[in-house]
Formats: C-alpha cells, sequence, structure tokens
C-alpha cells in the first residue's frame, strides 16, 4: 500500500528492483527488538502486539524500504519469546541489544518493563512499553514510552457504571502478574471510595491455569455483586464463563489487557453479559480504524486487537523518528525526534488516534469503553459513563 503522505520516506519497489540488479546501492537495515509471551496462556496476546509491528514491517518492504536521511533502510524485527516472565524478558532486552544492536525493545508486559528499567539508559535503547501502568513514565526514566493510555483512565467509570447496574460488593479475581497486582492497587480504593467493599480477594495464576473452577469457586463463596477480572484475553474469558457456570449473576471489570471481542470469541457473548472493559476496534468508526480493521482482515482473516494497531502505528512512529533525528543508533536522537514523528505520519495509519507524546513518555490518546449488554457489545466513553 502506497502512503502519499510519506513519499519522502517510503521508497518505491522499482528502486529495490534497482538495487538487487547493482543499480542502486543495497538497503541499509534497521532491526527493532520484541520480547514478550509468545507461548503459554498469554500468547494470543504477545502474537498480537508482534503482528501489528510485522504488519507495519511487511507493508514498508513492500513499499521497497523506509528513507532515512537520505538513505533507504530495510526494517526488521527480532522477536525472542519471554513466557510473561520479567527475568526472562530482561535477558531477552540484553540479548536483542548486544547481538542485534536494536535501538528500541517492544515489550508487552508491565514486570519486564521494570526489569529493563533497571538498565535500557545505561544499555543505550528504548523501551517501547505497552502497559497501561502509570508508574511506568513517572520513574524518570527518559527511555521508556508507554503506549496505550493510563489504567486510571478507566478505573472511575468502571466503578460507577458497575455500582449502580449490580452493586457495591467486589470480589478479586484477576492474574497474579505484576500487572494485574498494580491494576487491583489503584482500582480498589477507588471502589472503596464510591461506598463499595472488596469482599475477597484471589488472584489466580492466568498464564498457567487453564482450569478456574477452585479459584472462581473460592471468590463467589464470598457473594459478590462484581469480579474484578483481567489477564490475557482467553483465560479470562474462561474465569467469566466459569463464574457463570458457578452461578453468579452480577457484573464483571474487565482490565484493559483483556479484550471484550477477543473473549467473546472464546467463551460467546452470553457470559460476559455487564462486563465493562475497553471498546474493541472494529466498533471505532473512526476511518483510520476503519481502514486498518479492512486491512488486518485480508491480512490475517480475523479481526485486530487494540494491541495490534498500537504496535502497527508504533512502529511508524519510532521508524519515522529515526528519520526526524538522521539516526538509527541514538536513543536519545530518537526519543527526541519522536512527538514531532507522530505528527509527521499520515492520519491514515494512526488507527489508535494517538496525537503525541508527553514529556515523560506516555502517547496521548483518549480511550474509547464499551459495555456488553443484551448480549450486544455498546460502544461508550469515560465521559458518558461519568455524567449519567
Amino acid at each position: 500500500m502506497k502512503h502519499p503522505k510519506f513519499a519522502a520516506h517510503l521508497v518505491s519497489a522499482l528502486t529495490v528492483a534497482a538495487a538487487m540488479t547493482g543499480g542502486v546501492a543495497a538497503a541499509k537495515t534497521v532491526t527493532l527488538g520484541f520480547t514478550g509471551p509468545l507461548s503459554g496462556g498469554a500468547a494470543q496476546y504477545g502474537q498480537n502486539a508482534l503482528s501489528g509491528i510485522q504488519m507495519a514491517i511487511d507493508e514498508i518492504k513492500a513499499n521497497g524500504g523506509y528513507e532515512i536521511c537520505g538513505e533507504t533502510y530495510e526494517v526488521t524485527v527480532q522477536a525472542l519469546d519471554d513466557k510473561y516472565s520479567p527475568s526472562e524478558a530482561a535477558i531477552n532486552a540484553k540479548r536483542l541489544v548486544q547481538q542485534h544492536r536494536v535501538p528500541v525493545v517492544f515489550t508487552p508486559q508491565t514486570g519486564g518493563t521494570f526489569a529493563m528499567q533497571a538498565f535500557n539508559q545505561r544499555d543505550g535503547f528504548i523501551i517501547a512499553a505497552y502497559t497501561s501502568v502509570p508508574e511506568i513514565v513517572e520513574r524518570g526514566n527518559k527511555l521508556t514510552v508507554r503506549i496505550p493510555p493510563s489504567y486510571e483512565d478507566y478505573v472511575e467509570p468502571f466503578t460507577v457504571y458497575l455500582q449502580e447496574r449490580f452493586g457495591t460488593k467486589l470480589g478479586v479475581a484477576n492474574g497474579t502478574h505484576t500487572y494485574a497486582k498494580l491494576w487491583t492497587e489503584a482500582f480498589t480504593p477507588v471502589w472503596e471510595e464510591q461506598g463499595g467493599e472488596v469482599v475477597i480477594a484471589n488472584p489466580m495464576d492466568y498464564n498457567r491455569d487453564t482450569d478456574f473452577y477452585s479459584g472462581v469457586s473460592r471468590v463467589l463463596a464470598a457473594k459478590p455483586d462484581v469480579l474484578l477480572i483481567g489477564g490475557a484475553s482467553e483465560p479470562a474469558g474462561l474465569v467469566a464463563q466459569q463464574a457463570r457456570n458457578l452461578g453468579f449473576q452480577g457484573g464483571f471489570a474487565v482490565m484493559d489487557q483483556a479484550k471484550l471481542d477477543e473473549m467473546a470469541r472464546v467463551v460467546g457473548l452470553e457470559p460476559l453479559e455487564g462486563a465493562i472493559g475497553v471498546m474493541p476496534l472494529i466498533y471505532n468508526e473512526a476511518p483510520a480504524a476503519q481502514r486498518f480493521v479492512k486491512a488486518y482482515r485480508e491480512r490475517a482473516n480475523k479481526d485486530p486487537s487494540s494491541e495490534v494497531s498500537y504496535h502497527y502505528f508504533a512502529t511508524y512512529a519510532f521508524v519515522e523518528a529515526m528519520n526526524q533525528a538522521c539516526s538509527t543508533t541514538d536513543p536519545n536522537k530518537i526519543r527526541a525526534e519522536l512527538d514531532a514523528a507522530i505528527k509527521a505520519v499520515p492520519a491514515e495509519l494512526n488507527a489508535p488516534g494517538i496525537t503525541g507524546v508527553t514529556e515523560a513518555g506516555a502517547f496521548i490518546i483518549d480511550a474509547p469503553l464499551a459495555t456488553v449488554e443484551d448480549g450486544e457489545i455498546v460502544p461508550t466513553t469515560r465521559e458518558a459513563l461519568l455524567t449519567k
């Protein structure tokens, strides 16, 4: 696909053909790094993130490469499986930097981000973190970029919606990983401030467990009105289904890591009645989002998750930042040009609707929400839920 606004950066396929026959110097290469769960219960989550990066790279390749400061570059990605382990993510990052000289390492896990922040500035690479934990960019690490919105944007509307519809007793039944723990620490105080109570907390290992009967049974014994669930989409869907099978009739606060449409593909929409979570991308009516959904369906024969679109756009943004910085190796220069790069990427490539990056390193975006009501996913907004 050609993108006219990037005519100065996306080189024609004819140039590559000439290079292959010796008419033009062969393109140089810039390699991006990725460490994430590519096996285990969170494998689909990791694959979604990686597929967005790969889609952008394949488009760049189809257009003949990317022009960075007057030279044509091939863009590649080196992906390593960390099995959702923070320590493995850190080891992978060191390997990616030392062996493949990557200037950017994408990671879709919070624990891995924290682990890498111990050495990324010293070792000289940008962490492109797909996590909504606000602390990620509040620690003063100048080479960390948070891609999705902060989960703090979700906590209050989730609480208001669920307490009004189902009641005030909350049971915590989300994952045991770092991200889930931080989400719980942010969610439960707001729940209590709004007049609710936490009747039980029983996190489960969403990445390794496949049978959630005993864990869910323990939570339901406390008779909650609402369950806080979340981790990767597939196990989150199975937790919701198990709760329904055991007679639970309340609502679900679904952490943003899990996606309502992906959960529904595993267990159907009926078990998810009364859930609130992040709006699936396919319900976004913006032209760029609809273009992306169509393109991804043609490519993968399935609907894209938000992870796919965020990583797709972020890949273009980081490569364009290299062009703006005239460097593929200096992470500080690349990071300094990221805001300008985001604004330079054509709007048609910006399915998430990202408008810039804060000085601290957070991508700027409004997060749309959705509920499951009467067997349908219903798009809504934070403002709509808080002003009822």
